[in-house]
């Protein structure tokens, strides 16, 4: 291990030791070694720092503590004290593929960028709940597939379960300005204005756990969506029509069910248009996962997926101060 390693990894973590755990044991598998890893405890009451301990010798991995103050800024916290010249961002419930590394060194040496991100999927070990979460996030059947694909709507905003950027990127913008609720699309917006080469690694994906049961997920999701809210307070041209499709959907579906009871002609089409849509989920799903019960739970996990995100976006909406 070189004094100076080439790539740095910052990982924030709150209150989950046993995912940092199969994390740090993911990178232990690395093809390409010039790397070090900062373990940063956003004042957690679960700590994980006996769990760090425990991969000394296997990598060079540090354990810093301090209190609590969102992912953004533990993020920044991290590029404070590092020593590569790139800048890697997990979310501490992935697991990072054995030739991760390996792909972005290899990419970086012929494409010349100051930041990139990566997409993610779900591992073969994953619960039929986690594979079809996955689904839901990744499929352009829903607004997943914006997330990461090799076709994209509009400006590629890497996101922080899997993005790096360069020493300089962070020198020239000091990091993350807001620590929650979208702070990842306001930092790689900036990016990009500030002049810095922004690109999208395709084959760079990590295996990404998101939420273990719908429950969880429904909470994550409607966070996300008065995240795109407060996205919006920042950079107004960042609300596009692609995130009012949950809000659509939302009210759509509603309207649909309602006429549906009340004998509306109306309201029994619209149901039969979302059982359709709901068709095309479940073959999609199918195929692609070869699971019949995955294809099943995928319908769930959309619908979960879109309601949840409309719900968070029109709260938030409503809640936001009036215009200047």
């Amino acid at each position: 291990m070189k004094v100076k390693p080439k790539y740095s990894i910052i990982i924030p973590v709150y209150n989950r030791p046993q995912e940092v755990d199969e994390l740090l044991e993911s990178l232990t598998k690395q093809t390409f070694q010039d790397f070090e890893v900062l373990i940063i405890e956003d004042g957690s009451s679960l700590s994980c720092e006996d769990v760090v301990e425990g991969y000394q010798g296997k990598l060079a991995v540090k354990y810093f503590f301090k209190e609590n103050s969102g992912q953004g800024f533990s993020r920044n916290y991290g590029f404070e004290r590092v020593k590569g010249d790139w800048f890697l961002v997990f979310d501490s419930d992935c697991l990072i593929p054995e030739d991760y590394l390996q792909l972005v060194d290899e990419h970086l040496k012929v494409n010349e960028l100051d930041a990139y991100g990566g997409p993610d999927r779900a591992a073969e070990s994953f619960t039929s709940v986690q594979k079809a979460i996955s689904y839901s996030m990744t499929s352009f059947l829903t607004t997943g597939g914006i997330r990461g694909g090799k076709t994209k709507m509009g400006s590629f905003h890497p996101r922080s379960f899997n993005m790096g950027i360069k020493r300089e990127v962070f020198e020239k913008t000091g990091g993350y300005k807001i620590t929650r609720k979208g702070e990842d699309i306001e930092f790689s917006i900036r990016i990009s204005e500030n002049g810095f080469k922004v690109g999208l690694i395709p084959e760079a994906f990590v295996y990404h756990k998101r939420r273990t049961n719908f429950i969880q997920f429904f909470k994550q999701l409607h966070f996300f969506g008065t995240a795109r809210i407060n996205i919006g307070r920042f950079y107004p041209k960042e609300i596009k029509a692609v995130h009012l499709f949950p809000v659509i959907f939302l009210i759509g579906f509603g309207f649909s069910l309602f006429g549906t009871l009340f004998g509306l002609k109306i309201g029994l089409i619209g149901l039969r248009l979302f059982l359709l849509y709901f068709l095309a989920i479940w073959i999609s799903a199918t195929g692609r996962t070869e699971n019949f019960l995955v294809g099943l739970l995928s319908i769930v996990a959309s619908f979960i997926q879109l309601a949840a995100y409309g719900l968070g976006f029109i709260q938030e909406k409503l809640t936001s101060p009036p215009d200047k």
